[in-house]
């Protein structure tokens, strides 16, 4: 029953994305008043639905990147402050990022808690904010010209035009209702991956629904809800306010944003490109609302610009810049509210400390040691004090002090044989990669790396490869596997005197 509470404001947002983000893929359709509300809510939800359960795995981990919220308090927490981000701005009318509120949210927890945000995952989430409406608006531009010239060529009759519009728009927006799901399901479930206690769940037919596909389902369905009880407002505004659009706009603008949802969502897709050296966009929760914009801008400008009411765009690219920092103050008063007052955990106790092991390991990874020695000894309660004192007493720059950071954390894993049979299972692992858990039985370790190094010296399986584009999916999947037996092997923390 307590995780149902802490899931309440994961499908809060879900409910938000639904009523303000998720009737995008239709809200052109309907505001050109081509197919009615009702029609547009009801495939909508279906296909956000399977969406949500099929395809949500690949884009949902950068979120993890950026912030790994280790507590279920702080997961409840950076949901609920981006769900109420963006319910005031759906209840101002204006299309806002649901992934900008999770953005802001998240680094709100990593400022409360201490921790560094992943600098290289937040660099690639913030250029797909600029790209994905520049995309769509390119998409938009391109399939507008092939429909028109396709059109000019077939001539068909007034009334079979309104028809295959209609029937093109129902197809597409079903198109795009999955890849949004696939796609924006991380936003609304992504936080609470890691910390929701959610075993696999076989079904009948030879079914089966893992712990995270469980959470996707429950999002979904709380998308599809929103999605039926809001939304009408947002889609008014996307539809008609911004640029009058003619059935065939409201078409081109739906594929264009579907397209780019589904390029960056699409696992199948990465890997294709990947294993012919192909370079593939990165599998991110992209915004719906700046993919239709971007796409409907893209139109008017193809003509002439004249169209386009700027003060309405104005207000929406307002709403874009003020949504994260907005969710970043609303969770970082939130978590304070809920530790402090409720006496809810929001977060893992940690330590990290400069011994000599830990010196020598940075070496090893080739990054400077000077100064290092005369900090030996300190131990450190979060990533942001230890950092802020590598940066008074080093010349590390800011990725060289984040890979000594996480070299100093210090936990207990512990290889208990019944925690391995547990929970490092084929399917997850390969048989040499649980064999060389399974001969360190009984071995204790004060660093993640310690037990990495100690599996990579017993297999290759456990070894990262040369980053190359073709070894970067399996990498990625090696970058996980190493992660979950840590979080399969971790014990209760190392408890000892803490200095700053």
């Amino acid at each position: 029953m307590l995780v149902l509470f802490f899931l309440s404001s994961g499908l809060f947002l879900g409910w938000s994305l639904g009523a303000n983000d998720a009737a995008n893929v239709f809200g052109t359709a309907v505001g050109s008043r081509m197919i009615r509300f009702a029609t547009a809510a009801l495939i909508c939800s279906v296909f956000v639905v399977l969406g949500s359960v099929a395809g949500g795995a690949g884009a949902a981990g950068t979120l993890g990147q950026l912030g790994a919220i280790d507590a279920m308090g702080g997961a409840f927490m950076v949901a609920f402050a981006a769900a109420v981000t963006i319910t005031v701005m759906t209840k101002l009318g204006l299309p806002v990022s649901t992934s900008q509120a999770v953005v802001g949210a998240i680094i709100g927890w990593n400022f409360f808690s201490g921790v560094l945000t992943d600098t290289a995952a937040l660099s690639k989430i913030v250029a797909t904010w600029i790209v994905c409406p520049l995309l769509a608006g390119a998409f938009a531009a391109l399939f507008y010209v092939l429909t028109q010239r396709l059109v000019r060529r077939l001539r068909p009759h007034l009334l079979w035009d309104d028809m295959a519009t209609r029937w093109a728009l129902i197809a597409v927006g079903a198109f795009g209702s999955y890849s949004l799901g696939a796609n924006n399901i991380g936003n609304v479930m992504g936080v609470f991956v890691p910390v929701a206690p959610f075993s696999g769940l076989d079904l009948p037919f030879g079914l089966a629904l893992s712990g995270a596909q469980q959470l996707f389902l429950l999002g979904g369905l709380a998308i599809a809800l929103g999605v039926y009880t809001y939304s009408r407002h947002v889609m008014g505004t996307v539809g008609g306010n911004l640029f009058k659009l003619t059935p065939q706009m409201a078409l081109v603008v739906v594929l264009a944003q579907s397209v780019v949802l589904f390029l960056f969502a699409s696992q199948r897709l990465e890997h294709a490109l990947l294993s012919v050296g192909l370079p593939a966009l990165p599998l991110v929760p992209v915004s719906s609302s700046q993919a239709v914009i971007g796409a409907v801008v893209g139109l008017g400008l193809l003509k002439g610009g004249h169209g386009i009411r700027y003060r309405v765009l104005v207000d929406i690219a307002a709403g874009w810049v003020t949504t994260p920092i907005i969710a970043c103050f609303l969770a970082f008063v939130g978590l304070f509210v809920l530790q402090n007052v409720f006496s809810v955990q929001v977060n893992r106790p940690h330590a990290f400390e400069l011994s000599p092991q830990v010196i020598e390991r940075v070496d090893r990874l080739g990054l400077p040691v000077d100064g290092l020695a005369e900090l030996a000894g300190g131990r450190y309660t979060t990533q942001l004090s230890l950092n802020r004192t590598l940066r008074g007493g080093t010349a590390l720059d800011a990725k060289q002090r984040e890979r000594v950071v996480r070299a100093a954390e210090v936990d207990r894993y512990l290889v208990d044989s019944a925690r391995v049979a547990q929970d490092i299972k084929p399917g997850w692992f390969e048989p040499e990669q649980i064999a060389a858990v399974s001969s360190l039985a009984g071995r204790e370790y004060r660093h993640g790396w310690q037990l990495l190094e100690e599996l990579e010296a017993l297999t290759p399986a456990w070894r990262l490869l040369p980053e190359t584009p073709r070894n970067r999916l399996d990498n990625d999947r090696r970058q996980k596997q190493r992660r979950l037996v840590l979080v399969a092997l971790r014990s209760a923390p190392v408890e000892s005197p803490v200095t700053e």
